[in-house]
């Protein structure tokens, strides 16, 4: 099922995320021993992008204690979002032609703070518990725990690898998230991120000799192929994505970028990346409970707008 949803406050514009149902209990891939997921879920269809970055960054970024713009956002061609003022009265805006590309740069703590300001419906202010501090993540220092109470929540490896990989009612798995067991075909990319070869087996990624630019672009986000069974985009290619599985002081990411190889987008490949990391190739997606949940329930009563479509 694909769904938008809109956390909203009348003090704030919303920011839309569109998500896609993901049922079919299911049980781990013997190849790999990840994606088993019992419950349903959603999960984003696209990577959060730098316009929706944008809107968080305007809204608890006047002063920016915690660094969640980072200045090469800016400064690279392939980030996103431009800064201007003083500490205290800061305003970032979107690049020309990168609003609907993901944003990148952005640490797992930016990540947790971005979903957590989710959580608590959009609110403005300085980045405390009660924007970003806190809701769906505790972040205390360099720790950040999900609360029991999250709606909105950085995707388990599990139910990230089950959304890009598992084949629904088949009850198995494809080793690329364009519900293939080849290797995507990699994306021409132009130096503006426009693609040139869309295709059912297409991912943005680099193949050494065959690179465009220097190491490659990021791209408007659900561009570049096919989806996987439940409809989502990217979870091979353009940027990789934040897992929340820990590891020490390092988190699970997956799904290769514009600037790896294609064994990245491999089922069986993931990486540990330090949690506080920002790099031009890695971005993240959100996930939030079932339609059904009592969780979404209480916060539609609350004024929570959601819009329902057919499940796939």
């Amino acid at each position: 099922m694909l769904a938008g949803i809109s956390f909203v406050t009348p003090a704030f514009a919303a920011v839309n995320i569109n998500l896609v149902y993901v049922g079919n209990p299911n049980v781990n891939d013997s190849r790999t021993g990840f994606g088993g997921v019992t419950g349903a879920y959603q999960i984003m269809q696209y990577e959060v992008t730098n316009s929706q970055f944008a809107e968080f960054l305007n809204a608890v970024a006047t002063t920016d204690p915690n660094g969640l713009f980072n200045v090469a956002m800016g400064t690279d061609a392939r980030g996103g979002i431009t800064r201007s003022g003083e500490s205290g009265s800061y305003t970032y805006a979107v690049k020309a032609n990168m609003a609907d590309k993901p944003v990148n740069y952005v640490s797992f703590h930016d990540a947790a703070r971005f979903a957590n300001w989710l959580h608590n419906l959009q609110p403005t202010g300085l980045q405390t518990n009660t924007t970003t501090e806190d809701g769906a993540y505790q972040i205390t220092g360099p720790s950040v725990i999900r609360n029991g109470t999250a709606t909105v929540w950085i995707p388990t490896e599990n139910e990230w690898y089950k959304a890009a990989y598992y084949n629904g009612a088949g009850a198995n798995y494809s080793l690329y998230p364009t519900q293939s067991d080849t290797a995507p075909t990699m994306a021409t990319v132009g130096l503006a991120g426009d693609i040139s070869n869309p295709g059912a087996n297409v991912a943005n990624y680099f193949r050494g000799a065959d690179w465009n630019g220097e190491d490659g672009n990021v791209t408007t986000v659900g561009t570049a192929g096919a989806a996987s069974y439940y409809g989502t985009f990217d979870q091979g290619g353009n940027v990789a994505e934040w897992n929340e599985d820990p590891d020490g002081l390092a988190r699970r990411v997956r799904g290769g970028s514009f600037e790896e190889p294609d064994y990245t987008l491999y089922a069986g490949t993931s990486f540990n990346v330090i949690e506080l990391e920002e790099y031009d190739h890695l971005g993240f997606r959100l996930a939030v409970p079932e339609p059904t949940s009592p969780v979404l329930a209480l916060l539609a009563a609350g004024g929570l707008p959601l819009m329902r479509r057919k499940r796939v």
